[in-house]
């Protein structure tokens, strides 16, 4: 490739009846600064084209460093929403197994509550008989000391009654009431 130099350094040789030597030094000289500067431009773009090709190359291996990245950030992911489904379904598993145990010992405590609930009333339906033949038995004995009361003297009865009496509240005692 010719350098400007090469062109300014060129010396052509003189003939008769040849060119005119300050028409062709003039228009060589036009030639060599043209030359010169597309020259240097021509330097400049190839260094620049060297220098985006540098940066092309960086930009290339940052999109592949990103694109693995990429790929271990869905990977990484992918693993914490998997691990985060198995943790949600352990969560609900024992949720339910604690649901159905608490539901289970409600269960229990309701049939113990029934159970109770009937010994109660089973306590109850004794005591109101207890309760209801000792009050029938006391009618009888009233009725009886009416009777008696009625046949005989006041006083007789009266002596009867208060050792009867002692008797009966010891009977009292003994129904709980």
């Amino acid at each position: 490739m010719i350098t400007p130099l090469d062109i300014q350094s060129k010396e052509f040789k003189k003939a008769l009846g040849g060119y005119n030597t300050r028409e062709v030094d003039a228009y060589l000289d036009a030639i060599n600064t043209d030359y010169e500067k597309l020259y240097r431009e021509n330097i400049e773009l190839k260094d620049k084209i060297g220098m985006l090709t540098d940066q092309i190359r960086q930009y290339n291996n940052l999109e592949e460093t990103l694109k693995s990245t990429l790929v271990i950030a869905q990977s990484t992911a992918d693993e914490v929403t998997s691990a985060a489904r198995k943790k949600a379904e352990l969560i609900i598993e024992d949720a339910e197994i604690q649901s159905k145990n608490r539901i289970n010992a409600a269960r229990d405590e309701v049939k113990n509550i029934m159970k109770e609930y009937d010994h109660l009333k089973k306590e109850i339906f004794i005591f109101k008989n207890r309760y209801e033949t000792f009050i029938k038995a006391q009618l009888i004995s009233l009725e009886e000391f009416h009777e008696e009361y009625e046949s005989k003297g006041s006083n007789e009865i009266l002596e009867e009654t208060t050792i009867d009496e002692s008797h009966d509240l010891n009977e009292v005692d003994d129904l709980g009431a």
